[in-house]
């Protein structure tokens, strides 16, 4: 089981570091908002492996792969939300533009509101889960790197592995993006940051809509 858990430890760690909509969602939220918020997407992905490994034990990967209709509801689904985090990202004010508003002893540098525990984890969360290429991955992993005859305490045990190393390289990204140095570097520029990640999660939205199965 221990040559199992690294050949699908290796695999996997080379999958998650690909540039992808969890890598862009975790960047954005990283350099816009704030560690805690990009940690906590960072989780949210994490779950979101839950989701597909689960799937992929009870079989319902590979009903989802050879069903166009399923296939595709997946992939408008993320898609949509993709385009959507984009648009928001697009068209969210400047932060120091809200505090000049409201009243002048608040300060210019005033950072970009947070988004909640909840909003971050379901943010990263959604992001994976409705990755259409992410179910195909999972059903490529499960289908020839797992052999069918893989005691099932194993597979449960490399699917852990998997939410393990996904939060980890993600959170990792996160506090290397938020480390006080970057921050400072990136501090002025969080708004068109902010503009620049909105307009790749568009684009990420509307390839993963136009690519076929």
């Amino acid at each position: 089981m221990i040559q199992g858990l690294l050949l699908i430890a290796g695999i996997h760690l080379l999958a998650v570091m690909s540039p992808g909509p969890d890598f862009a969602m975790v960047v954005r939220n990283s350099l816009v908002y704030s560690r805690r918020t990009g940690v906590l997407a960072a989780a949210g992905l994490g779950l979101g492996i839950i989701v597909h490994v689960l799937y992929s034990l009870l079989g319902i990967g590979l009903l989802i792969s050879q069903s166009v209709m399923l296939f595709n509801a997946i992939k408008w689904a993320g898609a949509l939300y993709l385009i959507f985090i984009g648009f928001k990202a697009l068209l969210a004010k400047k932060a120091s533009d809200t505090a000049d508003k409201d009243q002048a002893d608040v300060p210019k540098a005033l950072p970009k509101k947070d988004l909640s525990t909840a909003q971050a984890i379901r943010m990263g969360f959604i992001t994976n889960v409705l990755n259409p290429k992410a179910t195909m991955y999972f059903l490529a992993v499960f289908t020839t790197v797992i052999q069918p005859d893989t005691a099932l305490i194993a597979k449960i045990v490399y699917g852990l592995a998997m939410v393990v190393i996904t939060f980890a390289w993600f959170a990792f990204v996160a506090v290397v993006l938020s480390h006080n140095r970057v921050s400072g570097l990136v501090g002025k520029w969080k708004h068109y940051i902010d503009r620049v990640f909105g307009g790749v999660l568009i684009a990420l939205g509307i390839k993963v809509a136009l690519g076929n199965k």
